[in-house]
């Protein structure tokens, strides 16, 4: 018997916004080899409604051709039917990539870092986001009673992210008030990106199944506390072995994870206009906003950029198999494919180059005077995405992990929004991003 209804055809762009078209389910295998076509000119949308200057204009096609590795489905409710969606790659054709997907742009990271270091990567989101509705009224932080508000919306969500084969860890009321976090267990790092696209989207879904909204957005008011998407890293070996720990290094990290920690910090404020790339970013990260404002590293240390944390339990093995890291100065604004990529090519990087990782930083750094950052190497992070893509366009490394296309369609748009940002009134800006995230 043929299936019913539509699939959906998703793919992030360089906006970290699911792009889609439907097909009709029945005709899914008509589509496995050539996808569907795409004006290559979609991938210089911004957020909004505007398409900026590019290469292709519009003559120009990709074809989003489905891996149904990524296949999903989100189950239908008694008024909701199901909802069946695949993530594509963005090619120019049959096994020809397109140096602007960025599921391609993630994937060959992965795989230059495997070929130089033997080592894989795992990764896993902590996606953040704000629950609103007009009869909506929120509870106090972490408390049992936001929980139980919202009970049916979270047993919901977490059926359905089991549904499209996402593993949450936990489910659970944040420090905002009116915000939720879903923390994702760890997996193969394109898997990780893959996974945070689909969570965000049957996040969306089930909370508008609940005639509540959810929203992604780093800084919905400039009131709200801000909503992050944690990065969660850990090497591996070829017999499965987690290597981010070695007891007697610095905070415990092994010499590889040193080096690849470093090669982030070192390249940070380039980083941050791909992983932080919203104006509105700037409004989360800073000292005392529990994000990070600083480019530093320490052991469990909240207000780093980059957190060690280490394993908890009295097996060994165990400890030692939790130990990794986190990647804090980033939000949902990014893909996840671009924020993961620059990632793993700035460890990669740190790697090759031995770059030495910096003192750890054991208080909060906004605590410490000038004289005693500037003695520990400590720089803010930058201020503004304006001053991060400056970053960009000065760091020649970072700039040679991107093609040209990409490089450049992403210069276009970040431009635009900072240009927009400033002529728009800002409650009217963190309205447009809540409402586009």
């Amino acid at each position: 018997m043929e299936e019913s209804g539509l699939i959906y055809f998703l793919w992030s762009d360089l906006v970290g916004i699911t792009r889609t078209r439907g097909v009709p389910l029945r005709n899914i295998n008509d589509h496995l080899e050539t996808g569907l076509g795409w004006a290559c000119a979609g991938q210089a949308l911004t957020p909004f409604q505007n398409i900026v200057e590019n290469t292709w204009g519009p003559m120009d096609e990709v074809r989003q051709i489905p891996d149904l590795t990524s296949r999903f489905m989100i189950p239908a409710t008694n008024d909701s039917p199901p909802i069946h969606a695949v993530i594509c790659n963005s090619q120019l054709g049959p096994e020809k990539e397109w140096d602007v997907c960025v599921r391609s742009f993630c994937r060959n990271a992965i795989k230059d870092f495997k070929a130089e270091t033997g080592l894989d990567l795992k990764a896993a989101f902590e996606l953040e986001f704000l629950l609103e509705s007009p009869n909506f009224i929120p509870e106090q932080p972490f408390s049992f009673s936001a929980a139980r508000i919202q009970h049916s919306f979270l047993s919901q969500l977490e059926e359905s992210l089991a549904s499209a084969g996402v593993k949450p860890q936990t489910l659970e009321p944040e420090y905002g008030i009116g915000q939720y976090e879903i923390s994702i267990e760890p997996s193969d790092a394109l898997r990780a990106a893959d996974v945070a696209v689909i969570s965000r989207e049957v996040t969306r879904e089930v909370a508008r199944r609940h005639e509540i909204r959810a929203s992604f957005s780093p800084k919905p008011t400039l009131e709200h506390v801000g909503n992050g998407s944690h990065i969660h890293f850990s090497l591996v070996d070829s017999k499965g072995c987690n290597v981010t720990s070695a007891g007697g290094g610095v905070l415990g990290l092994s010499e590889v994870a040193q080096k690849f920690c470093a090669g982030i910090l070192f390249h940070m404020d380039a980083l941050l206009s791909i992983t932080a790339p919203s104006p509105i970013s700037y409004n989360r990260l800073g000292p005392h906003n529990w994000s990070t404002g600083y480019n530093c590293i320490g052991l469990q240390n909240r207000e780093a950029a980059i957190r060690v944390i280490p394993g908890i339990s009295n097996d060994t093995s165990k400890a030692d198999n939790a130990f990794h890291f986190e990647f804090r100065a980033s939000d949902s604004t990014a893909s996840p494919y671009l924020s993961i990529g620059v990632l793993v090519r700035a460890g990669l990087e740190g790697i090759q180059n031995n770059l030495v990782l910096p003192k750890a930083v054991e208080v909060d750094p906004s605590e410490m005077s000038d004289e005693e950052r500037s003695d520990a190497k400590i720089k803010p992070l930058p201020e503004s995405l304006e001053v991060a893509l400056k970053a960009l366009e000065t760091d020649m490394v970072v700039r040679s992990w991107l093609s040209k296309e990409l490089y450049e369609t992403y210069r276009n748009i970040k431009r635009w929004e900072i240009d927009n940002s400033k002529s728009t009134a800002r409650d009217q800006l963190f309205s447009i991003y809540r409402k586009a995230y």
